[in-house]
């Protein structure tokens, strides 16, 4: 295959896979993401030398995602399902002494009382599958008898709640030949689950770099990962605990569309394609503001340090479609920006936007 024609098939194809697209262009690469949730029984041009990726931990059994997942040149194939079960995914952290929230898995055994004795009188229940932005979690509060549902014994773990100072994400790159770079840390703020804003770089949390980055490497070496990886973490004190892995581009790392001079999904890319990877350089300070439910405004456009990213999607609450970055030249700027942002945004913004001034106050 010429490498001037390398093409790129992306399971799933939703806003991910969309800029998947969009990286692949400037570097020759055709990424053709692929919607794995219409049957069909289409047979896709897969070439030989093509190479699979996916923007999802997961997905249905289908003609397409067979197609996909079976073919010898998906990257990470046996990566996505060890990493989606979230009771395989502590397990890892464990073997590789990577600190996290103790846990356990909730089986037939399992006594509701024993667990408050062990973590205290609230402990968090997050489904071994999916539950993402949110979803899939579920409190038990000693003080209302919580008790556990019947149908998520064997199907959950459950995790000792921590008294967080606030929650951070580390996006990095494994080539084939194990080299790893990373993007400096992201602070994050998430609103009933789901994140609303990301913030980068900091310079107070530059101490927590180097721990941060032996972490993930251990984590990507450890699996023998190719590509861009995310890990959530919370911060106690000087310390991060390990809260989630996603195997793939991700949400907290739309600031470096901006602020970098090369993005989390033209690094993804040039991982799977063996094409060269040095350090991303940043360019600028940024803040990150994801769109969810909200109409398109035309008026986002006139704020002098916003890029907007809109990902064509039918608006419904509680949906991402979109996500608007502001780069930070000066303080005085930004205040600007998100003052107007304020005006213009509904009510339940005005908590998010009031955390991005209060972080440069």
């Amino acid at each position: 295959m010429s490498k001037s024609k390398r093409k790129v098939w992306v399971l799933g194809n939703g806003q991910l896979g969309a800029m998947l697209s969009y990286a692949g262009q400037p570097l020759a690469i055709e990424v053709c993401p692929v919607d794995i949730m219409v049957p069909t029984d289409k047979i896709l041009p897969l070439g030989v030398h093509d190479i699979i990726t996916a923007e999802r931990e997961q997905w249905p059994v289908s003609s397409l995602s067979l197609q996909l997942s079976s073919h010898p040149n998906f990257v990470n194939r046996s990566v996505f399902g060890r990493l989606a079960d979230r009771c395989s995914q502590k397990s890892l952290f464990d073997e590789l002494n990577i600190a996290t929230a103790p846990w356990k898995l909730v089986d037939d055994n399992t006594d509701v009382s024993a667990l408050y004795d062990k973590y205290g009188k609230r402990v968090l229940m997050k489904r071994r599958i999916g539950g993402y932005d949110g979803k899939g979690q579920y409190w038990l509060k000693q003080a209302l008898d919580g008790q556990i549902p019947a149908d998520w014994r064997n199907e959950s773990i459950v995790e000792q709640a921590i008294n967080f100072a606030e929650e951070v994400s580390l996006v990095g790159v494994r080539t084939r030949h194990g080299q790893c770079f990373f993007y400096p840390l992201t602070l994050n703020l998430h609103q009933d689950g789901i994140l609303m804003a990301s913030i980068a770089p900091l310079e107070r949390l530059s101490a927590l770099q180097s721990q941060a980055e032996a972490m993930l490497t251990t984590i990507m070496e450890s699996l023998d990962y190719v590509g861009v990886m995310a890990m959530e973490c919370f911060r106690v004190g000087n310390q991060l605990l390990v809260n989630e892995l996603a195997p793939r581009v991700h949400n907290s790392g739309h600031w470096t569309q901006a602020g970098t001079h090369m993005d989390q999904f033209q690094l993804h890319l040039r991982a799977i394609c063996e094409l060269p990877i040095m350090h991303p350089q940043v360019n600028f300070q940024c803040v990150m503001v994801n769109l969810i439910g909200l109409e398109k405004d035309d008026r986002w456009l006139s704020l002098p340090n916003a890029e907007l990213f809109w990902y064509n999607k039918e608006v419904r609450p509680g949906r991402k479609v979109g996500h608007l970055t502001l780069s930070i030249h000066d303080g005085h700027m930004l205040e600007s920006s998100v003052n107007a942002l304020k005006v213009w945004m509904p009510a339940h913004y005005q908590p998010t936007l009031a955390w991005i001034l209060d972080e440069f106050a």
